[in-house]
């Protein structure tokens, strides 16, 4: 028997603000951030659980102090009990009758709850020798259900069904399994489309994302009406008729000012539509919805929970769903969510966006195909080429596709070096930029994360 014995909790900080990378009509100057932790036991065979919740800077801090809130409800307990059932787990945590008040499972509380349960999937993957999208994908029907909590679901989707789905998909896992690793998982890439970057900027990505193999890239939109007419116009010119363009609003708009600006955007042949409207207006997307079409609906990435996303799906308000690994409470609900999405027939394309967000998500994706959907066809998983040097094991995308991982865990592991540069705000990093300079930073980690690294 082994016990947890360290939650170390880091504040982890990237300028990108500096290029402008993640800019889009709502934040527009992001510096991508990880409230990051580290779950250590005393088991002896140094294996730890990473997990991370994904931020744009300034409040990390308060999301670092919500995980490290949540450190004495798991320190001191026996490993193999937790891993050994993981449903219960994430119910000993997210059931809390005190931090239920903070949300009740929303916001920052739920988030870090979602942190914690990631980097004991992590721990438990590691464990078992297998990726995380594998273990999960090895796991039975039954398996899968216990680890969902059906509590505000059954008027749309009840234990039973899901144990229906998910046997349904159950002959066909390994030749999907033998296929996944064959032919990858396809992506899209947004990384042309920052709202931020100049038109020869999003020219020049845009025609190399086509001969990386990219089927679709995405463009940020929202701030002003002719500009997205026109960088519309200059990605539909770069990168021919062929390949999808899709467009995200960040949540800009009001109802009719999305269906109005959807309008005129509508001539280049948008793929979707992204984040319209408050990601909390259920039936303002499902208005929107009804409105563009055919022009198809995507949301999901600030979606809060898996009812949130039950109610969406049983309005019609969105078409294409996009999980997010680090917005919801974790593994299990993403589960959950994955489960709601099979059952309404709604396409999943996840949102990966973000510092370790496409390490993380591939995995979510992953198992679905082999073990739950059964589906890759017109599903991608959103790919940014920012910041995968800063990760163990960091994800392989080539020829339009991800690649499935091999690396035992779940994927958020950050390289010790990485942690120690970019702690915020003692890092040598931030220390050398309130000193106003921008040269490579010093190699020497600092004392305070010295420990948390090692």
């Amino acid at each position: 028997m082994s016990t947890i014995t360290a939650v170390d909790v880091l504040d982890i900080r990237f300028p990108t603000s500096l290029e402008l990378d993640g800019s889009d009509a709502m934040n527009t100057d992001p510096d991508y951030s990880a409230a990051y932790l580290i779950i250590r036991t005393d088991a002896g065979d140094e294996l730890e659980g990473h997990g991370l919740v994904f931020t744009i800077g300034r409040g990390n801090e308060v999301e670092a102090a919500a995980i490290g809130a949540l450190r004495a409800h798991i320190l001191g307990l026996d490993v193999e009990g937790l891993l050994g059932d993981m449903g219960a787990t994430w119910k000993l945590l997210a059931h809390d009758s005190q931090l239920r008040w903070l949300g009740p499972e929303k916001g920052v509380m739920h988030m870090a709850i979602g942190a914690v349960v990631n980097a004991l999937w992590d721990l438990k993957a590691k464990r078992a020798g297998l990726p995380l999208w594998d273990l999960l994908s090895r796991m039975t029907p039954a398996e899968l259900v216990a680890l969902v909590d059906f509590r505000y679901l059954t008027d749309a989707l009840t234990p039973e069904e899901a144990l229906d789905i998910l046997r349904q998909a159950e002959p066909g896992r390994a030749a999907r399994r033998t296929r996944l690793l064959a032919e990858g998982y396809p992506a899209y890439t947004t990384t042309p489309g920052w709202l931020g970057y100049s038109d020869d900027k999003l020219v020049h990505l845009a025609k190399e994302a086509v001969a990386d193999r990219f089927r679709q890239i995405k463009l940020k939109v929202g701030d002003n009406l002719q500009d997205d007419i026109r960088r519309l116009r200059t990605a539909r010119e770069a990168v021919g008729p062929d390949i999808k363009i899709a467009v995200d609003a960040n949540q800009r708009w009001d109802v009719d000012t999305a269906i109005e600006w959807i309008k005129h955007l509508a001539p280049f042949d948008i793929a979707w539509i992204e984040e319209p409207t408050s990601p909390d207006d259920v039936l303002g997307h499902a208005v929107i919805a009804r409105a563009v079409a055919p022009i198809p609906v995507a949301t999901g990435e600030h979606v809060q929970n898996r009812v949130v996303f039950k109610q969406m799906l049983q309005a019609g308000s969105l078409e294409v769903l996009q999980i997010d690994a680090a917005r919801v409470a974790g593994v299990n609900e993403n589960v959950a969510i994955l489960l709601l999405a099979a059952k309404f027939g709604v396409r999943v394309c996840p949102h990966a966006g973000g510092v370790g967000l496409c390490e993380a998500v591939q995995h979510l994706s992953m198992f679905d195909f082999v073990a739950l959907s059964g589906n890759k066809d017109d599903r991608m998983i959103e790919f940014v080429d920012h910041l995968h040097e800063h990760f163990v094991t960091p994800i392989d995308v080539h020829d339009g596709c991800y690649w499935p991982p091999s690396a035992p865990g779940g994927g958020s592991e950050m390289v010790g070096s990485s942690l120690a540069e970019f702690l915020f705000p003692d890092g040598p990093v931030w220390t050398r930029l309130d000193a106003g300079l921008t040269a490579p930073v010093s190699e020497k980690a600092p004392r305070a994360v010295a420990k948390a690294v090692s």
